[in-house]
């Protein structure tokens, strides 16, 4: 690691904490100076800060900051040369806080895939993959999702013509596959309900050929400014963005073939490629996203029609905010059924065996016959 690169790393640490989360730190020390970045000097920055996190409690705080920035650069050189030179009774305590073990169930092979630096997952416009993955270079072409690639470069991806001309964008794998999950139909009207920049929204619009509609939403007008500039470069135009503050008025009265909740939640399953999240969250972060993923999902429900679908995804692993949610809502919501989530395991996408952001998703059909309302008495026996 040479001396430039070495200042740039301290300079992002020094201004990284909670209220200012290391990738946006990076952007601002990167991109956001007088002085531009070259794009592989950015890359080894970045990837020099996440080795600092990942290994973070192997560190000693009473050492100079330089030189714990060695150290964690010399720890993931090693791991990346031959993962087993670090022991499981070494991984078990140093790589998560010990309050995560109560949380979730913590693996041997999870622990291990945090450690490994995150893949850069492309999703292409269908039947443009293989023109993309030869303009750009340095890509792998994995079996499945068939329109998905792994950008080995270090080029900057959002100043090609491919990028610019909608060919493909950036996306986690496992962010694609909810899509896939949801599998929504040419001429359908589904509902994203927390649409952010529209990520999904996108693969959903793909899935339906842009026939159909699609009605997005968010409580922050930024993000469907970014979600219109998004669409307008890839060519989405079924769609219709409203502001929802998730409450118990939804956007509109139509009932839909499909809701995607794509819910905010504590972001475990992002450790990976966001390591410094790892020493930030807390516990009573957890509880208290369980109890609005649990508000959210109650007040999206009814507008799915009879024998629509309701997905619910969140990119995080912890009991409350994944499989004791589903059950809650299944004992407090009457009249839906838990359809399987395929191609996960238990409804849970893992790093560990995709190769992307850990996530969990649970799919429900509403019944089509009538249903009696459950009382808070049989909810609390069951």
């Amino acid at each position: 690691m040479n001396r430039r690169t070495s200042s740039l790393v301290i300079e992002v640490l020094r201004q990284t904490n909670r209220e200012n989360p290391a990738d946006a730190v990076l952007k601002r020390v990167l991109r956001g100076g007088d002085v531009k970045v070259d794009p592989v000097l950015a890359c080894e920055v970045a990837e020099v800060v996440h080795a600092y996190y990942r290994w973070f409690g192997w560190l000693n705080p009473e050492y100079p900051l330089a030189q714990r920035v060695v150290y964690a650069a010399k720890l993931q050189e090693d791991f990346n040369a031959n993962p087993l030179a670090i022991a499981d009774t070494h991984l078990q305590p140093r790589t998560v806080p010990q309050w995560v073990w109560s949380e979730m169930n913590i693996t041997i092979a999870w622990l291990r895939a945090l450690q490994s630096p995150a893949k850069l997952w492309l999703r292409c416009r269908p039947g443009k993959r293989a023109e993309v993955a030869e303009k750009l270079g340095d890509c792998d072409l994995p079996e499945e999702p068939a329109d998905a690639l792994i950008y080995r470069g270090a080029k900057d991806l959002f100043h090609t013509s491919g990028f610019r001309a909608g060919d493909f964008e950036v996306q986690d794998v496992n962010s694609q596959r909810v899509g896939l999950i949801c599998d929504p139909q040419p001429g359908e009207t589904w509902w994203d309900a927390c649409a952010g920049e529209g990520g999904k929204t996108m693969v959903l619009s793909g899935l339906m050929k842009n026939k159909g509609l699609i009605w997005t939403s968010d409580r922050a007008e930024w993000r469907l400014k970014k979600l219109k500039q998004r669409a307008a470069r890839l060519g989405v135009f079924n769609y219709r963005s409203v502001i929802w503050d998730g409450g118990a008025k939804p956007p509109t009265k139509t009932k839909f073939d499909g809701v995607l909740l794509d819910a905010p939640c504590s972001g475990l399953g992002t450790w990976k490629r966001n390591p410094q999240a790892r020493w930030t969250t807390t516990p009573q972060d957890i509880a208290e996203l369980a109890e609005l993923q649990m508000k959210l999902l109650k007040h999206a429900a009814p507008s799915v029609k009879p024998g629509g679908k309701l997905v619910y995804a969140v990119c995080t692993l912890p009991r409350k905010e994944t499989t004791e949610l589903a059950t809650r809502f299944e004992r407090n919501v009457p009249g839906f059924e838990r359809l399987e989530a395929p191609g996960t395991r238990n409804g849970f996408l893992l790093p560990e065996l995709t190769g992307g952001n850990g996530m969990f998703v649970a799919v429900w059909r509403r019944k089509k016959e009538a249903t009696k309302p459950v009382t808070a008495e049989a909810a609390a026996k069951s």
